[in-house]
């Protein structure tokens, strides 16, 4: 090939270095759609590939975790769900933060799992994150399924439950837990690959937050008995997207716009930060994983 035509060559990709300080090349992810599926389909079939029950596990966990909850906070504790079915109350959360947890638990290790084939292939690196984020979608879809039976079974019972117009904006409840999941895993994955005793914390700090999550009592309860520490899971976004969910498909707390609002802002902040740091980390990591 002589030197006019190597200059009219048009190249298919073209790999130059991220000098910019904030990258997010959607373009460059969308050319690489068919490797997002492909991790997609691993994520989904290795999970639970050697494992007796298989794709069960997305239903025990979430139904047995209501049930404890059930016994436990509303049985003994006595924390009054007012007009909705206790376990309903607590499988309708338990739904909405499994996503949530799914997403930043296994976007939280990225490097540390896939350091062998971020070093040998080039691909943009943020589609393995990615891929974990959409393929938690069908586990939420298998949960989200359950509880629509549940709901189906306490309607006819006689249970004073409902939706309401606000409910068809419920996905974009979920794209938001999914987006806020990405990039606190982005940034923690980040600050694993430097620091290894984040990735023991990550357990313990996923349940504690749960437990200011409201995943199984109303806000209103907390801010009632406990006004002191009320302001911890006032201030906490993931409280405001369960509360919102129970609003939105069992009729039930309240709407609050002033917190949705923060919970987005909280979402789009995180997600920005987690990003810059994950193209940062990607740089160097093969040197310290």
């Amino acid at each position: 090939m002589n030197h006019s035509e190597h200059t009219n060559t048009t190249w298919l990709f073209e790999i130059t270095p991220k000098n910019k300080f904030f990258t997010l090349n959607l373009k460059e992810v969308w050319q690489y759609r068919d490797l997002l599926l492909l991790f997609v389909k691993r994520d989904v079939v290795t999970v639970y590939k050697q494992t007796v029950l298989g794709p069960l596990w997305y239903l025990i966990q979430p139904l047995f975790t209501s049930i404890t909850f059930t016994i436990i906070f509303n049985n003994v504790a006595g924390i009054d769900t007012g007009t909705v079915p206790p376990f309903l109350f607590n499988l309708a959360g338990i739904t909405v933060w499994n996503y949530f947890t799914a997403c930043l638990t296994g976007t939280s290790n990225t490097f540390g799992a896939n350091a062998g084939i971020f070093g040998k292939v080039y691909f943009p690196r943020i589609i393995v994150p990615l891929s974990i984020v959409v393929s938690n979608l069908l586990k939420f879809g298998i949960q989200f399924f359950i509880f629509i039976c549940f709901y189906g079974y306490y309607y006819f019972q006689g249970a004073a439950i409902g939706m309401n117009v606000t409910t068809l904006f419920f996905p974009l409840l979920i794209v938001m837990m999914g987006v806020l999941g990405l990039g606190l895993g982005m940034f923690i994955s980040s600050l694993v690959t430097k620091y290894r005793d984040f990735s023991n914390l990550i357990g313990f700090g996923v349940q504690l937050l749960m437990y200011l999550s409201a995943v199984m009592y109303p806000m209103a309860l907390i801010k009632e008995k406990l006004p002191t520490y009320g302001w911890l899971v006032e201030y906490n976004p993931l409280a405001y997207v369960i509360e919102t969910t129970r609003y939105m498909l069992l009729d039930v707390g309240q709407l609050s716009i002033y917190g949705l609002g923060f919970t987005f802002l909280v979402t789009i902040f995180v997600f920005l930060v987690g990003v810059l740091i994950f193209n940062r980390t990607e740089k160097s990591f093969i040197d310290t994983v």
